[in-house]
């Protein structure tokens, strides 16, 4: 893979012009663990998941959306995953809107959380099969509505200690401009079952 320049980070990564990249997961139900064998890694082990094979990206956006319905309605995308840190798409569309017709913030805060959520999984101690991993605090500041049709958050691990992960994250547009900024956390607990069983769950996962 050609080795991607470094991109100020406020610059939002797309399919076309993407950020430096992480590792993608073998089956990408846990992104946040384990590269895929074999796959070629850019600079400090990125890759851009659009330089993978169509098969893998199949199984990222299937792990992604299938077995949570919220992130199949708001079409939800993995753009890159690093050792530290993860860059997730949403289109702007009628699914995510408010009944005003505008981006709801609730849509936005889940990219958040879902993006803030796999770089905490990668860039810290977490072992997937011993531990689970569960949101705890999210605070976004909505900052201005989005010009185009996607945005995107990056989120970066600030810190990651034995049980406590803290992230920031940003959501630009597709003109770069910052529409949210956010400081979430994440705690590393005992591995712990849901509260509903779900056919395609293991009490393995990773509670993202």
């Amino acid at each position: 893979m050609a080795e991607q320049a470094e991109l100020p980070q406020e610059r939002p990564a797309t399919q076309d012009q993407p950020q430096n990249i992480g590792r993608a997961d073998q089956a990408g139900r846990s992104a946040a663990s384990g590269p895929v064998p074999g796959r070629p890694e850019g600079p400090g082990g990125t890759v851009r998941i659009v330089d993978l094979p169509e098969s893998d990206q199949k199984s990222l956006r299937t792990a992604l959306r299938h077995d949570t319905p919220l992130h199949d309605l708001l079409g939800l995308e993995m753009v890159e995953i690093g050792e530290d840190h993860a860059v997730l798409s949403m289109p702007i569309r009628p699914q995510a809107f408010n009944s005003t017709g505008n981006l709801h913030g609730g849509a936005i805060a889940t990219l958040i959380d879902v993006a803030a959520g796999t770089a905490a999984a990668r860039g810290s101690g977490f072992e997937p099969g011993r531990q689970s991993l569960v949101t705890a605090d999210l605070h976004v500041r909505y900052l201005g509505r989005p010009h185009g049709d996607q945005v995107y958050a990056r989120a970066q691990v600030l810190k990651a200690g034995r049980q406590l992960i803290v992230v920031e994250c940003r959501v630009t547009d597709v003109e770069h401009r910052v529409i949210a900024a956010a400081d979430f956390s994440m705690m590393i607990v005992p591995l712990r079952k849901p509260l509903r069983p779900v056919a395609s769950a293991k009490d393995t996962d990773p509670d993202l």
